[in-house]
């Protein structure tokens, strides 16, 4: 045993066991025979740093593994980190701009070059971040989604989908970032509430009959209108329906359709469809029969004006940047007689009606985002989705908290085709490959433009796609040359030379999206397509644990993907985490300036502190509001077990012996080993239905007032006499029963405090393994004692009923009291004497035989028996009326007037929520308060 400082200091502790941990493999999963059990961790950004979210996330994480270990499960915990194609080229262009260059000053394999240079630099700190917080990961088997077997895995399922018609190339509207020049998905953009404007445009009929009024918070991009819809039940549109209207400033004619898009009920009932920038437009246009390839696109990847394939934008209006163009087009709507005034209040003329607009800015960029209509590749969501879908129905993969099935199922059952393709240089490139087409004469036609249709060759390898060419086109592998691509098409290609056919071919461009890649997580970081993960036992995964707000983007598309290529879910269980919050309940970001640093927290308080907070507030469905003060709690929590060993060690108490609990024969120790497995079988329950909160409440309160304030005050007669160490058996039975007892709390908590745990374990006496890997208590049911717990409980409610008696009277602390006791049962009476030294050490009181002396006395009432304290020796109990009178009067008045106001529907209705939860709060508080105080003065008589 070695001796404990007498301050815990947590830094110290932290890095010191962390080191060991890692240094000695205790987390690599190394046990033969045992079950495995495995859990992947959701791959954070290599570019990012530690946040709350991922502090919650990974302790809810290593708690569980912890655990598995503890249960002697064979348990990894994969570890890895993204490529984050946007965010790591962001950061490498960052630094070239800071050094004057920019990415196309080199050849995109060079500029790849400087980001692996960049990676093996600085990438990776979120991984040096996760150990600080304890995370026990198999970090001898890191991944990374760009690493050369992971790689290999995301090229053999795109092809696979490929050959199987899942994925495929076609021309939608995405998430435009014309900041990045690259699509994005849904995630990556930031909805904000803008002042903006509502215009009202007039379109006039072909004929000249009239005109037809159409409302856009976008002028612009009338510029690439191709029809005007109304609802099909509109009886005002009815005779103009199949008419055509002339646009303005382009004179194109449109026509005027029917669809359910346009509702009759918003301003003239008649929507502007551009199906080529916006995405209810798109389907409008769609379902109008137009296809994607004749759909108008107006802007360039920078979201400049571009001529639209019909000409007919002005040339004065080419190359203007979109908000500059949304001016020009206003103010010729305006000077022709097409724009309508709009009046406010005071009946003054406007150009545009002020409304506040949802709009989408792309969240690293900073731009507004444009739908645009652009080629991209695109899985077939909806049939791979089908498998998942049922995969949830049928209870192949639960979901917790259930609640989140109804969303899940609405989503993947509305899926759409899922864009997997990026416009970067840093990702995956896609496996593909573009030849000129072979006309059925088998001469081959080169297209060039924007609306080129190319043969795509799809392939592993280059070497693959050659094969593919020289098949489709009937040549000789020396016929074949590359070319360079451009965004429209190739430049600079031969048909022939020397006489001879020449056939050009370049690589796709583009890069996969980051979520394509990561969809592959639970069976790719284990070796597939190398490895048969399923007879290794490592897939499916056991658990996985998600923020819900990646639910879609990342956890149903591993359902997607592991069920299509590996047969059976990639996980068992599904667990779905809320938000960290603001202590007001607000969502932090840094713009409100509410951010909270873990790591800071961890500084001041210890990482057991912050990954106990996350447990302990972590209820099914609900976010956690971070309240500093409950960390503060939980140190204090670690403070006090570290004190208890201490007092442990200065009591001769050590390390258990044995793993079953020692014989006992004293109520107070038959009592607490029945608690420790009664917790036990608490923690097991709530563990396996990831009730963090329960198992984190049910450690908590064993630990801090079962062991340390009763068990500890309750065996200090047993383990000392008049200051000196007790023997003989009673003294030999505690120490032994209190040493198992400690140890069990020390592996029930170390899942959720691992570090102090370990070293406490270390500390109390010669062991043959650290605590990460010790053995999990059995809940054994034969070591309940329901007499020995009914005799304690009793013993603590009645100390605790005389120590609340005497704050209340004002009895001072050190004044002994004598104890007469009234109607009491024989088994009282036995329990009066076994815990007569008990009672007389932990309520300051003596046994007095005999009636009750006249006076004033308090009087406590415990099951039978009425206990009788008489209190005229030590308390002026005239005084002592005159105040609880007073303190009860003050209090019922505090009651009664914030009774008054929850009563006022004005006050209820109109103060801020946190002003009327605080009223509540207060009006319970002063109720109990003068509840109590009545009691006390009516116990004086």
């Amino acid at each position: 045993m070695s001796e404990l400082p007498k301050t815990f200091d947590p830094a110290e502790i932290e890095t010191r066991w962390y080191g060991h941990w890692e240094e000695k493999g205790l987390f690599a999963p190394e046990r033969p025979g045992a079950d495995p059990w495995t859990l992947v961790n959701p791959p954070p950004n290599v570019t990012g740093s530690l946040h709350i979210g991922h502090a919650l996330d990974n302790t809810l994480q290593d708690i569980l593994v912890r655990h598995a270990r503890l249960k002697g499960k064979d348990a990894r915990w994969v570890v890895g980190t993204d490529h984050a194609g946007i965010a790591t080229q962001m950061v490498v262009e960052r630094q070239l701009n800071a050094q004057q260059q920019k990415r196309t000053d080199f050849t995109r394999e060079e500029f790849v070059a400087k980001v692996w240079q960049w990676k093996e630099e600085s990438g990776g700190e979120i991984t040096r971040q996760l150990r600080r917080l304890g995370c026990s990961m198999d970090w001898a088997n890191e991944r990374f989604t760009m690493d050369e077997g992971f790689s290999r895995a995301v090229l053999k399922v795109f092809v696979e989908l490929h050959k199987q018609g899942l994925i495929y190339r076609d021309k939608r509207l995405v998430n435009w970032d014309p900041g990045l020049g690259t699509a994005i998905s849904d995630l990556e953009v930031e909805t904000r509430e803008i002042k903006g404007n509502f215009w009202h445009l007039r379109y006039p009929l072909e004929d000249g009959s009239g005109f037809i009024q159409v409302a856009t918070t976008r002028p612009e991009t009338m510029l690439a209108d191709m029809a005007v819809a109304v609802h099909p039940t509109d009886e005002r549109y009815a005779a103009l329906v199949g008419k055509k209207v002339r646009l303005p400033i382009t004179g194109r004619l449109i026509p005027i359709i029917t669809d359910e898009h346009a509702d009759p009920e918003l301003g003239s009932g008649a929507v502007k469809i551009t199906p080529g920038h916006d995405f209810n437009d798109f389907e409008v246009g769609r379902r109008a029969g137009i296809e994607a390839r004749d759909m108008l696109n107006m802007l360039d990847a920078r979201a400049q004006i571009t001529q639209t394939s019909d000409g007919l934008i002005p040339a004065e209006l080419l190359g203007l940047d979109r908000f500059e163009a949304r001016k020009l087009v206003v103010a010729r709507l305006k000077d022709e007689g097409f724009l309508v005034p709009h009046l406010d209040k005071d009946g003054e003329a406007h150009d545009s009606e002020p409304r506040t607009i949802q709009t989408p800015y792309g969240d690293r960029s900073g731009v507004v985002i444009e739908p645009w209509l652009t080629d991209q590749w695109y899985v077939d969501a909806a049939t791979l989705a089908k498998p998942a879908i049922e995969a949830v129905r049928s209870g192949a993969t639960r979901i917790v908290p259930k609640s989140w099935e109804k969303t899940y199922f609405n989503w993947m059952e509305n899926i759409q085709p899922w864009c997997v393709s990026r416009q970067l240089w840093w990702g995956h490139r896609i496996p593909a490959w573009f030849g000129p087409i072979a006309t059925s004469d088998a001469e081959i036609s080169l297209q060039l433009g924007k609306k080129a249709e190319h043969k795509v060759f799809v392939a592993e390898t280059l070497e693959e796609a050659l094969t593919q060419m020289e098949e489709y086109y009937g040549a000789d592998r020396s016929s074949l040359y590359e070319v360079e691509p451009t965004f429209s098409g190739i430049a600079g290609a031969e048909l022939e030379k020397d006489g001879y056919l020449q056939v050009p071919y370049w690589r796709e461009t583009d890069v996969l999206d980051t979520w394509f890649s990561s969809a592959l997580w639970p069976f790719a970081t284990m070796g597939w397509p190398d490895a048969d993960v399923k007879a290794l036992g490592r897939y499916p995964n056991d658990v996985l644990i998600s923020g819900f707000d990646i639910l879609f983007f990342w956890d149903a598309r591993m359902m997607m993907q592991g069920l299509h290529f590996m047969k059976e879910v990639p996980f068992k269980t599904l667990y779905l985490h809320g938000l960290v919050r603001a202590a007001d309940g607000q969502k932090m970001s840094k713009s409100k300036g509410n951010v909270v640093n873990p790591l800071g927290l961890i500084e001041q308080y210890g990482a057991d502190a912050l990954r106990f907070f996350m447990a302990a507030m972590e209820s099914q469905g609900r976010d956690i509001k971070m309240d500093e003060r409950r960390i503060e709690g939980y140190r204090n929590f670690a403070t006090k077990l570290w004190n208890a060993a201490r007092f442990c060690q200065s009591n001769g108490i050590g390390a258990s012996a044995t793993l079953e609990p020692p014989v006992a024969e004293l109520a107070v120790n038959r009592w607490i080993i029945a608690e420790t497995v009664a917790t036990v079988q608490a923690l097991d329950l709530a563990l396996a239905d990831l009730r963090f909160d329960e198992a984190a409440n049910a450690i908590y309160q064993f630990s801090w007032s079962r062991f340390c304030d009763w068990y500890l005050e309750l065996i200090k007669p047993v383990l000392q006499t008049e200051g000196a160490p007790a023997t003989g058996a009673g003294a030999d039975e505690t120490r032994a029963v209190a040493g198992w007892v400690l140890d069990q709390i020390l592996v029930l908590l170390h899942p959720f405090m691992p570090f102090i745990t370990e070293e406490l374990w270390s500390k109390m006496g010669a062991r043959e393994h650290e605590i990460i890997v010790a053995q999990w208590p059995m809940a054994d049911a034969r070591a309940l004692d329901p007499e020995a717990a009914k005799e304690v409980d009793w013993l603590i409610r009645l100390v605790g009923e005389i120590r609340a008696a005497r704050t209340e009277l004002n009895v001072p602390p050190g004044a002994r009291l004598p104890l007469h006791v009234r109607d009491a049962s024989g088994e009282t009476a036995a329990r009066l004497e076994r815990q007569s030294a008990a009672l007389a050490r932990l309520a300051r009181v003596d046994q007095a035989g005999g009636e009750a002396p006249e006076g004033g006395s308090l009087q406590i009432v415990v099951d039978e028996a009425t206990f009788v304290l008489p209190i005229g020796g030590v308390v002026d109990l005239d005084a002592e009326r005159t105040r609880l009178t007073k303190a009860i009067g003050a209090a019922e008045k505090e009651r009664d007037g914030l009774a008054g106001r929850l009563n006022n529907p004005s006050f209820v209705e109109r103060a801020k929520p946190e002003a009327v939860e605080k009223a509540r709060a207060d009006h319970a508080e002063k109720a109990a308060e003068a509840e109590r105080l009545s009691a006390a003065l009516a116990r004086l008589g």
